[in-house]
């Protein structure tokens, strides 16, 4: 059974925590997917067998967590991040971002540096609500969305994904490719070559955008969006402990 933390708003976030020595490792999760995904449980176990605390949690409107998901936002994920790591931590932490959740770390790591030991992105989408996904709407889906207020695509997931308008708009607001993004700390970044969601063309841009110095880009050959084969796994440990 998870913990939950009460924030500000009345909201529970439900996570699952083991202590050991730090930085954190604080798991951050993609969009629609929940703290017991199969990387986020298998990197809890590696970081618990080596002795390394480890957080992982469910974002507002995600898995055991409260609010509805077609009320969430990046800007709400990202200080989802922040609430965690402030409430839970109190020394140096590393945010491993899964797809969205690779954007809403970035985000909650420039709000607060000094904190952030390292990043590991796996397939990041920063972004992704308006280059990536209104980027490819039609004319239908876009008057959709002014209308009814939501556009409804597959998922993969037992539910569709539901773009609020809220989140769309949002996103763009919170976008952050157009612009230095002022990091210095280590950052690893891991992408499938073959994933079909974030096209690594896409993720390549935060070479351009970061300031860090450290930052690494590796292309898997391969790798789909999940990357979560034993050798993706296995690189996604190797990312965290060279930070660590």
């Amino acid at each position: 059974m998870p913990d939950f933390l009460d924030t500000p708003d009345g909201e529970k976030i439900a996570y699952k925590m083991s202590e050991g020595r730090g930085p954190t490792v604080i798991w951050c999760g993609g969009l629609k997917s929940d703290m017991e995904g199969g990387k986020a449980t298998h990197l809890h176990a590696w970081a618990e067998a080596r002795g390394q605390t480890f957080i992982r949690f469910d974002y507002f409107g995600h898995g055991e967590s409260s609010g509805d998901f077609t009320d969430g936002t990046i800007s709400r994920w990202a200080s989802d991040i922040a609430y965690v790591r402030d409430q839970l931590t109190d020394g140096p932490v590393i945010l491993v971002g899964s797809s969205m959740g690779g954007w809403a770390a970035l985000l909650a790591a420039t709000a607060n540096t000094p904190r952030t030991q390292g990043l590991v992105l796996i397939n990041p989408a920063p972004d992704f609500t308006e280059k990536l996904t209104v980027a490819g709407w039609t004319e239908e889906q876009i008057a959709a969305l002014e209308n009814d207020g939501v556009v409804y695509e597959p998922s993969g997931y037992d539910e569709p994904y539901a773009y609020s308008k809220a989140l769309i708009e949002d996103g763009r607001a919170r976008q952050i490719l157009d612009l230095p993004i002022p990091l210095t700390c280590p950052i690893r970044i891991l992408q499938g070559y073959d994933d079909n969601v974030v096209p690594w063309t896409h993720s390549k841009r935060l070479l351009d955008m970061l300031t860090s110095k450290d930052v690494t880009y590796t292309l898997v050959k391969g790798g789909d969006h999940s990357l979560s084969r034993e050798s993706d796994l296995i690189l996604i440990e190797s990312a965290i402990a060279s930070i660590s």
